[in-house]
């Protein structure tokens, strides 16, 4: 009888007897989540096609790629994005040298370590300070650091120091929380078998939380090449190509969108063409990280066996 039992089909939930008000309670509900998903939706649609249709003409022309606005004029039509390009990844890799390091081991000391020590407290405490920190505000006071009290001259290097107070927060956060959700069963187990702290958290726990980890550091990244204050206050807009990250005026995209904008964007066709052709290479760029970070989620994710 218990065998006939167990193979009896299972039936679906029937939702007799349910009151009326509470059908209508629902559809409600649906109908209410259904309008806030669109109205959400609807804007980001609108801002995507408009700049893709408006900045899609200056990107197909092989000289937006290659070279350079040195020597252009407003009213010269040509050159391209390229120093704007190297300038944004630039400034994007050396603060991502300095935060990634720093905001992992930050997100494992207060899950493993300190969560519950002062330390531990008052760290948590900064980075929630942090987290609510403007980017001028950032950038002012990489300002009055780097710049009035050490001496140092603007350049892409101070910028990328404003940029690491932005993407230090955010690392730290989502590192926590990918290490939050590992199972304290593997730890556990771990233990159990005499394996030291310090290599549970580096052949177990962090390889389980790792595609989290991963996606958290190129959405942060994302987040930050799109910052435009830190440019205005701590380098100046150059439209020729430069490589030195310590000296000189550099390029960027949102610099260039900014000094396209000053240029007479909207009134007169080619600074407008130029604006639009960065903001669509901008989004160009931060979707290609967006996209591979749900790669490398897959690939760092933990293998079934």
């Amino acid at each position: 009888m218990t065998s006939a039992t167990l193979d009896q089909p299972v039936k679906a939930p029937t939702f007799q007897g349910v009151s009326t008000r509470r059908k209508l309670t629902d559809h409600l509900a649906t109908v209410l989540v259904t309008a806030s998903v669109v109205v959400a939706i609807v804007p980001l649609v609108w801002v995507l096609y408009t700049v893709v249709s408006k900045g899609i003409g200056a990107v197909t022309s092989s000289t937006w790629w290659m070279n350079s606005q040195s020597g252009m004029t407003a009213f010269a039509a040509g050159g391209g994005a390229y120093h704007a390009i190297v300038g944004s990844l630039l400034q994007a890799a050396v603060c991502a040298v300095i935060s990634i390091p720093v905001g992992v081991f930050v997100g494992i000391y207060l899950v493993e370590y300190g969560g519950g020590s002062r330390m531990g407290k008052v760290t948590t405490f900064m980075v929630d300070i942090l987290t609510g920190v403007p980017s001028i505000v950032a950038a002012l006071f990489i300002y009055a650091l780097w710049v009035a009290t050490f001496g140092f001259q603007r350049s892409g290097f101070a910028v990328s120091l404003a940029l690491v107070l932005l993407m230090i927060p955010v690392i730290v956060r989502s590192t926590e929380e990918m290490l939050r959700i590992v199972p304290m069963d593997l730890r556990e187990a771990s233990y159990a078998l005499g394996v030291p702290k310090w290599k549970t958290i580096a052949k177990i726990v962090v390889p389980t939380a790792l595609s989290g980890i991963v996606t958290g550091i190129l959405l942060s990244l994302a987040r930050v090449m799109g910052e435009t204050a830190p440019l205005l206050i701590l380098v100046g807009y150059s439209q020729a190509i430069n490589f030195d990250m310590f000296s000189g005026f550099m390029g960027s995209l949102p610099g260039m969108m900014y000094d396209q904008t000053s240029a007479g964007a909207g009134a007169n066709p080619v600074p407008t063409d130029r604006l639009w052709g960065a903001a669509f290479t901008l989004v160009v760029l931060i979707a290609a990280l967006n996209i591979g970070a749900r790669f490398l989620a897959k690939f760092f994710a933990p293998k079934k066996v």
